[in-house]
């Protein structure tokens, strides 16, 4: 059996690489994403860790319905990125400015 240091251990790298992926990447609009999504995983993965280990099912339930969000989430955000796309034929953050009306 995997203490639970390991996952919450492994929780934090997975975060602290999205964080990283975050400020080091800020031109690309699709790494961005991936990096939102990168985090909310490791957060999942933290309350799975802690449901287990405390034998209570709320963590895991919990964690479903942010998998709900996030999967809506990057829907919406794909479909406005491919609309940007048609539009600017770009995807870097900075040209993003020229949509202020």
């Amino acid at each position: 059996m995997i203490p639970l240091n390991h996952y919450l251990v492994l929780g934090a790298l997975l975060f602290a690489i999205s964080v990283v992926g975050i400020f080091m990447n800020r031109k690309n609009l699709i790494v961005l994403l991936m990096a939102i999504e990168l985090m909310l995983l490791a957060v999942n993965m933290n309350f799975i860790a802690f449901s287990h280990a405390l034998g209570d099912l709320s963590g895991q339930v919990f964690v479903f319905f942010i998998l709900t969000v996030a999967a809506a989430e990057s829907a919406i955000g794909l479909a406005i990125l491919v609309a940007l796309f048609r539009n600017l034929r770009s995807i870097h953050v900075d040209d993003l400015g020229s949509l202020k009306g």
